[in-house]
């Protein structure tokens, strides 16, 4: 495994009110945004940033699981698990191999478990909530395709920012002062 890219450790630098103050003028619809009010911090890394690798499932974390034990090039993989609170999508295990191998951070629009675990593994986990009960691994899911997370497109090789204030994503790296 190799450090994360320059542009990558630049990016934990950053504030997402700095950054959306340095982009309000952009009309473009480029700049797009979740709210931090959806999502609670889960893991060891309060911040993270990097470019985007996707994964869409519904109570099957099967693709999740492949993802992090593949090598994350500091990237944040961003999970659209439906929403869905029945089933946890990431756990203890997944994040440990998540910070092993390199992922800057996890977005997980759907559930994880075991938050004593989560807290100590050293990456970004976000997520609506959580829940003890794990999936049943069935194969299912697919992977590196765009994703629409409460109305918000987000694709792969976008660049994906995440602190207490919010969840700011952008086509391409953008540096702001934090």
């Amino acid at each position: 495994m190799t450090s994360p890219s320059a542009a990558t450790r630049a990016a934990i630098r950053f504030s997402t009110c700095d950054l959306c103050d340095s982009l309000k003028a952009d009309t473009s619809g480029d700049t797009r945004w979740l709210p931090g009010s959806l999502y609670r911090s889960y893991g060891g890394h309060p911040r993270f940033a990097g470019p985007v690798a996707t994964v869409r499932c519904l109570d099957d974390n099967s693709q999740v699981k492949a993802a992090v034990e593949s090598f994350g090039a500091g990237r944040v993989l961003v999970v659209d698990g439906g929403g869905s609170l029945r089933r946890s999508l990431l756990g203890g295990n997944l994040a440990v191999s998540a910070a092993k191998n390199g992922w800057a951070g996890v977005l997980v629009h759907g559930a994880v478990r075991d938050l004593e675990e989560l807290r100590a593994a050293a990456v970004g986990i976000f997520a609506l909530g959580h829940v003890p009960m794990p999936t049943e691994r069935r194969e299912q899911g697919l992977a590196d395709l765009p994703v629409q997370i409460e109305g918000v497109w987000i694709r792969p090789g976008d660049w994906l920012y995440a602190d207490e204030d919010g969840i700011v994503v952008t086509p391409k790296a953008v540096h702001a002062a934090g």
